[in-house]
């Protein structure tokens, strides 16, 4: 039967954008070899040119330069094919991406709808609500029984704020004075003496005293001085 129908070929697959892309490349690279070569000929051909004079061999070598300018336009017009080329596999494979990164997010997505589907079912809005108020019943009864143990005995609840207040300025003002009296005077800050701003001065003397026309004059101990004609007698 082999022999009569033969076998069945295996087809071989087909070459991946992937692989087309770098086939292209390469052989862009090989053009643009070839073309910086045609370059630097005709660089030397243009040397030559100058070189001779006008004639016949300037003719032929102009006749060479023309030759290669044609095969320079021939290997850029290759070249840039094989460029629209490249841009257009790129081109497709940028879509082929795409659409493979799109798939595995669908795939992804899928998963995480189901995951969150069969989470949502063990859990119930009621619940929540219910456990909540449960919690914050058990706070305010921890609350409670807290300031149950925190109370002190035999304090009276009716004391007066004033009342309170007047002890404690009249204990700190007893404080206060203790401390005065138990430092000794040398630790004490120095304090600097107060003056008036006006010297007072004893007021001048009135009456007849102040009014009389020659005052006995007085010695440098303030006692009134011997006039001389009584110390000669």
């Amino acid at each position: 039967m082999k022999r009569v129908f033969g076998v069945k070929k295996d087809k071989t697959p087909g070459p991946t954008v992937e692989e087309a892309t770098e086939r292209i490349n390469k052989r862009g690279d090989t053009v643009d070899e070839k073309i910086k070569k045609l370059d630097a000929e005709l660089v030397k051909y243009k040397e030559q040119i100058k070189r001779t004079r006008p004639g016949p061999a300037q003719e032929a070598v102009k006749a060479r330069a023309m030759r290669l300018l044609k095969q320079k336009k021939m290997y850029e017009g290759q070249r840039d094919q094989l460029y629209s080329q490249t841009f257009n596999l790129e081109q497709v494979s940028f879509a082929t991406e795409g659409i493979r990164d799109a798939q595995q997010t669908m795939a992804a997505m899928k998963a995480a709808n189901k995951d969150l589907k069969g989470t949502m079912k063990t859990l119930k809005i009621d619940d929540i609500d219910k456990m909540q108020d449960e919690m914050m019943d058990l706070v305010d009864y921890s609350s409670e029984i807290q300031e149950t143990l925190g109370r002190s005995y035999n304090v009276p609840d009716d004391l007066d704020e004033e009342e309170l207040m007047g002890e404690l300025e009249s204990l700190e003002a007893d404080m206060g004075l203790e401390t005065g009296t138990d430092v000794p005077s040398y630790l004490l800050p120095d304090k600097e003496p107060e003056f008036d701003s006006e010297i007072q001065l004893p007021a001048a003397p009135s009456g007849p005293a102040a009014t009389q026309a020659n005052p006995q004059a007085a010695d440098e101990y303030g006692f009134p001085t011997v006039p001389r004609t009584s110390l000669r007698t």
